[in-house]
């Protein structure tokens, strides 16, 4: 009775064949997974580059839409581009919170003739992006001429669907 048994209750042990089959076959599902997971990050990654360069050029238009405004004294214009907690730091070290800069603008006193920017750099970060570059600005402030040339720094923040300038900061190059 013992052999009868023994002979039901075992069962055949499998051939190695068997077992690389299944060794194979979960290695396969593997590579594929791995490869589609590199696949759809390389689109992803793609994809977020393509959406960087976008912003990043709706920027740089935001920067020279911002200089056009304030050589035309257009203080709406520059309302519509700096967010409400808005501060500005200009090259003489001067504070100025929204509500103060676009009156400077508004200012009969204060008449710029030109402003262009160059060397222009944007980094983004998620919803966030820094600007920087070169400016040059000329006029007359008080009668008396000036000219300017410093670097910039715009800190630009993606919120309520719109791009708005958080900061802005300005210093002078020497000569």
């Amino acid at each position: 009775l013992a052999p009868a048994r023994d002979t039901l209750l075992s069962f055949p042990e499998r051939s190695p064949h068997v077992r690389m089959r299944r060794t194979r076959k979960i290695m396969l599902r593997t590579t594929c997974c791995c490869l589609l997971l590199a696949f759809f990050s390389v689109g992803h990654a793609a994809a977020q580059k393509s959406r960087d360069d976008s912003q990043q050029t709706k920027l740089l238009v935001m920067e020279h839409l911002w200089n056009e405004a304030q050589v035309n004294r257009d203080s709406r214009a520059l309302d519509g581009l700096i967010g409400s907690a808005f501060v500005n730091t200009e090259w003489d070290g001067e504070l100025s919170d929204k509500s103060k800069f676009l009156a400077d603008i508004k200012d009969p006193q204060f008449k710029p003739t030109s402003l262009t920017i160059q060397d222009v750099k944007v980094s983004m970060y998620g919803d966030s992006a820094v600007v920087v570059g070169i400016y040059h600005t000329k006029g007359t402030y008080v009668g008396k001429p000036y000219e300017h040339f410093g670097r910039f720094t715009d800190t630009w923040v993606f919120t309520e669907g719109r791009w708005q300038c958080a900061a802005s900061h300005t210093s002078l190059l020497k000569k």
